[in-house]
């Protein structure tokens, strides 16, 4: 099973005798890397008590549409935003009725009704008779055709004493399906080399030029590329991250070493991704020993460093080639300028020099920009910026390539 880390996943809990099993299920999840919030219904609380859940995710339970303490900012909409997924576990009758029906006169599915793009579980327990009574089937294939995943319900012994379909499914089945939702496949038999970090150019053996990139969303792009099923290289320049899991990882120091590295492995690539953040110049000439201070100015003499994603772009047989633009003014209109100026395929353009996006943050905003189209993001994590990168390269880049290949 491979891991959730990093995956934000909300828990509902309804009103069914099953709700015991959502406290395994929470701790399973976390075992994974997930981490949890957990919305309950008032009936799911004569079943479980909240502070049990509480104490398995780590987070207070989440329970009244309208709790002033949240609804100032508009709690059930940050929930839904936050979400990288939604697990209803156990669904009753009486939940899935109401999600059909587009009800949001309570938490859970209010935030369900503000989660529209957001990949979501039903994992559904009640008595077999309701299970299996045309409303409830009728209610089941509408959630399906809205795109709801459904995991069982199980065949067997239920608390009444009847035998038949209804019981909720095992806690690790549904981590297995929650797991199963962010491994596409899009991207299988797909092989990308991508760039992250920053360079560091030395001055001497003490100090150096380089700039804030913390590596963040060049390693969430590593990650949601193996999620897609790619195989991928990450050259990253020093940073204070582990490489992601089924990732080859290769280290460099500066913009020469990181240019080697990506022309050696560039040729047995499909897809180029220029995450990291090349320092334009470095030092004309790196000292053997420590500059010593003095009263006198101090002038540095600098050369441009080589252009990595053009030199990529120019290849005979190139890549597809992505860049980034991280700009502080005139984003889209620089973001173009870069993009046709060095011959890319697309353009993640973000915003950088504020406290809460960009450089060192763990959320950024973006605009995914191709030759005729822009798609702006909302400020999200990191993370999910990622899989959404990863799900335009496929639909924008990647499919085509596949259709040229077949002609």
């Amino acid at each position: 099973m491979s891991s959730l880390i990093h995956k934000q996943i909300i828990v509902g809990v309804t009103g069914g005798i099953a709700a015991y099993k959502s406290a395994e299920l929470i701790r399973q999840l976390r075992q994974q890397g997930a981490e949890v919030r957990v919305v309950m219904t008032s009936g799911a609380c004569q079943f479980i008590t909240p502070l049990t859940l509480q104490a398995l995710s780590g987070h207070p339970v989440h329970q009244h549409l309208l709790d002033p303490t949240t609804e100032a900012a508009m709690g059930h909409i940050e929930l839904a935003r936050w979400a990288d997924a939604i697990v209803i576990a156990p669904a009753t009758a009486q939940c899935i009725t109401e999600l059909a029906a587009g009800h949001a006169d309570q938490l859970l599915t209010a935030v369900c009704l503000a989660s529209q793009n957001v990949p979501s579980i039903l994992a559904p327990a009640m008595n077999q008779q309701m299970w299996h009574h045309p409303n409830t089937q009728r209610n089941v294939a509408r959630l399906s055709e809205q795109g709801w995943h459904m995991v069982g319900p199980a065949y067997g012994e239920q608390a009444c004493g009847e035998v038949g379909p209804g019981r909720m499914s095992e806690p690790q089945d549904i981590v297995q399906a929650v797991t199963d939702l962010f491994s596409t496949g899009a991207l299988a038999d797909c092989r990308i080399l991508l760039t992250a970090g920053p360079t560091v150019e030395a001055i001497d053996p003490v100090r150096f030029v380089s700039n804030h990139s913390s590596g963040k969303m060049g390693y969430a792009l590593a990650a949601a590329a193996v999620e897609a099923g790619a195989q991928v290289t990450l050259i990253s320049g020093p940073v204070a991250l582990p490489f992601p899991e089924h990732v080859q990882g290769v280290r460099v120091t500066d913009a020469e070493q990181m240019l080697a590295q990506v022309l050696q492995q560039v040729e047995h690539c499909d897809v180029f991704i220029g995450c990291a953040a090349v320092a334009d110049y470095r030092p004309t000439q790196s000292a053997l020993h420590k500059l010593k201070k003095s009263d006198q100015p101090f002038t540095l003499e600098f050369v441009p460093n080589p252009d990595i994603i053009a030199t990529v772009a120019r290849l005979p047989n190139k890549p597809i080639v992505i860049g980034f633009a991280a700009q502080t003014m005139d984003l889209i209109k620089n973001a173009r300028q870069k993009l046709m100026t060095k011959g890319l395929d697309g353009i993640v353009a973000n915003l950088v020099g504020g406290a809460d996006r960009g450089f060192n943050a763990d959320d950024n905003a973006l605009t995914l920009i191709d030759d005729n189209n822009e798609i702006n993001l909302p400020l999200m994590s990191k993370q999910q910026g990622a899989r959404k990168i990863i799900k335009w390269l496929v639909q924008q880049f990647w499919q085509n390539n596949m259709k040229d290949k077949s002609v």
